[in-house]
């Protein structure tokens, strides 16, 4: 069993900064890459920054220059440092780990996501 769960949402007025954590926990061999994603209100959920094991980043031009993604690999946690917040950038907040897990015959990886944290950014 593997959990994913997100935290540091809320309520920011426009230019201000948030950070949220996203923790794995569960019985799991490895965790390999892990993103962000976020989804508007009517909109379908969009990618916001991944980052893999080793540290590589890859962001969204809508969001690049203005948020952060890092990962501490021994707390099996993954953060999103965002500033500059716009009213766009209002939305539910995803976590997704890709974790591999031990089974009878080896090992099997999938993506695993949280429940989500609603960001809300005042104009």
């Amino acid at each position: 069993q593997v959990q994913v769960v997100e935290s540091g949402g809320g309520l920011v007025q426009a230019g201000g900064s948030l950070r949220l954590s996203c923790a794995v926990s569960g019985n799991f061999f490895r965790i390999n890459d892990m993103g962000w994603y976020r989804q508007a209100p009517g909109k379908q959920r969009e990618l916001v920054a991944t980052i893999s094991r080793g540290g590589s980043a890859n962001y969204a031009d809508s969001v690049k220059g203005r948020f952060t993604i890092s990962r501490e690999n021994a707390k099996n946690t993954v953060y999103l440092q965002m500033n500059s917040l716009k009213p766009e950038d209002t939305a539910v907040y995803y976590c997704n780990g890709d974790v591999t897990v031990r089974t009878l015959y080896g090992t099997n990886s999938k993506g695993y996501w949280g429940q989500g944290t609603q960001v809300t950014v005042s104009s």
